[in-house]
């Protein structure tokens, strides 16, 4: 329930409502008393309380838990009128507590049982990078061969694959990654020396959390996009328990596993990741679709070491001028607006690139905390007062923090010549954009495949055993 909150901006209503929304406690004073009437909820933000309660056997109320900074109390009072069960009482000085009435939190957000609903499908979606994250992985090298043309031709004759039959022509190489959803598999044509990656999504699980609308607009935007920056979509299938998707295999490996072994990437490396990443922002923004997902673990390398954003849950297609309030992203990415659920535009896309910027040439994002609920403090802070660390020269940091203005208007890329400002920008003096455009430019993550079935440059998985349930309710009709 506390992620919940966290992911809807509640977390931080000492920025939304005031002062009124944190409370302080010195160590002995009650935040709550058994039996008293209740309406409002609590998440602790810094210290310890504990809980105590009465019980048939003792005269005075017995100790039976103890919570800290990130646990919760009171959320009964949020869907009706609550009479308190047990006691909180600060166990040291400084105890802070932010604090939400019914009325409030109606207001805000809409009732409890709307959050809930609203929410599921979400909170088992951004279940996923937080092992990934603190992970590492091996890589091993081997000599480079060049796919040849009839590789590209045989790649649009896929569309011929019998719909009901498309197992009949493809067959599994490897596993490339897995996740609540299912399993991204390497697939081969059979006969034919040219693999795809395929997309193995459980439909039972995106029933569950009713992720529907978000698959069939993943599905929806990569049929249309047509740009090198972007991993393509050949076609999906379905069956009675899964839908498919066949996806450019990009097997130079994920951003993020080279940036774990490297530490840090150089200027000129860091620079070509973003150029490309702003080129596919480019496209993406000129067709009105939103991204909301940047972060290493989406940026894919292909077999020349060019850049392609994948995984488009989180997309979007809005109009000029629109917004759309949905709160989605991982942590450290999110820009100020959509925590505070302001609503939300375009202008996210630029405050996640400048996020990038500095974890490329730091190795890690410049908002972290201990729990995500901290993260989010410490993006309404803002960077302009951060310390910057000296690794990071006074170009790209002045490009980070034109980037990352907590008013979305300021920012870069968002201003009177849109993305043009951000390939003018001083850091980016001779870098050549127009050879990036036509992939010309060499690349300076180019790493060596053996061929087309190399995934020396992702894990080792154990093969799916687990066999779904059907799920025959119609949904995926149109894959």
């Amino acid at each position: 329930f506390l992620f919940l909150l966290s992911t809807s901006g509640l977390c931080n209503l000492t920025y939304v409502t005031g002062s009124e929304s944190i409370e302080y406690y010195d160590k002995g004073e009650h935040v709550i008393r058994e039996g008293e009437e209740g309406s409002t909820f609590y998440i602790i933000a810094q210290g310890k309380v504990k809980v105590t309660q009465t019980t048939e056997d003792h005269q005075l109320p017995q100790t039976i838990n103890t919570l800290q900074k990130g646990d919760y109390f009171g959320e009964k009072a949020l869907i009706s009128d609550d009479v308190r069960s047990a006691n909180i009482i600060a166990e040291e000085n400084g105890v802070e507590c932010l604090v939400i009435d019914r009325e409030t939190f109606n207001q805000t957000v809409g009732t409890f049982n709307e959050l809930q609903k609203y929410l599921e499908g979400y909170v088992a979606t951004l279940d996923r990078d937080d092992k990934k994250r603190h992970a590492r992985r091996s890589v091993s090298r081997h000599q480079s061969q060049p796919l040849s043309a009839d590789v590209i031709q045989l790649k649009d004759r896929v569309s011929a694959f019998p719909p009901s039959r498309p197992f009949e022509h493809l067959e599994v190489i490897a596993t490339l990654g897995v996740g609540g959803f299912g399993r991204v598999e390497l697939v081969k044509v059979q006969d034919e020396d040219v693999t795809f990656a395929l997309k193995v999504i459980k439909k039972k699980h995106i029933v569950d959390n009713r992720q529907e609308e978000h698959i069939h607009s993943e599905r929806k935007i990569l049929t249309e996009a047509r740009s090198p920056f972007v991993v393509k979509l050949y076609r999906t299938f379905k069956d009675n328990k899964y839908v498919y998707m066949l996806l450019e295999a990009c097997l130079g490996g994920e951003i993020w596993s080279l940036l774990r072994d490297r530490g840090s990437f150089d200027e000129p490396t860091a620079k070509f990741c973003v150029g490309c990443v702003t080129e596919a922002f480019d496209y993406l923004h000129r067709k009105g679709v939103l991204y909301r997902d940047l972060k290493p673990e989406n940026l894919m390398l292909d077999a020349e070491g060019y850049i392609k954003l994948v995984d488009f849950g989180f997309a979007k297609k809005i109009r000029c001028g629109q917004k759309t309030w949905t709160f989605c992203g991982t942590p450290e990415y999110v820009a100020p607006e959509i925590i505070l659920n302001k609503g939300h535009n375009f202008s996210v896309d630029f405050w996640s690139l400048g996020i990038l910027v500095f974890e490329l040439l730091t190795g890690s994002p410049p908002f972290t905390g201990s729990d995500q609920m901290m993260t989010y403090t410490f993006i309404l802070k803002g960077i302009e007062k951060m310390d910057f660390p000296k690794k990071v020269t006074k170009r790209p940091e002045d490009l980070i923090r034109k980037l990352c203005r907590r008013n979305p208007s300021e920012r870069l890329g968002n201003l009177k010549n849109g993305i043009t400002d951000i390939k003018k920008h001083r850091w980016f003096n001779g870098f050549n954009w127009e050879g990036l455009k036509a992939m010309t430019l060499p690349s300076p993550l180019k790493r060596e495949l053996t061929g087309p079935t190399d995934h020396s440059y992702f894990d080792s998985y154990p093969p799916d055993e687990d066999s779904p349930p059907d799920e025959l309710s119609g949904w995926d009709m149109d894959f």
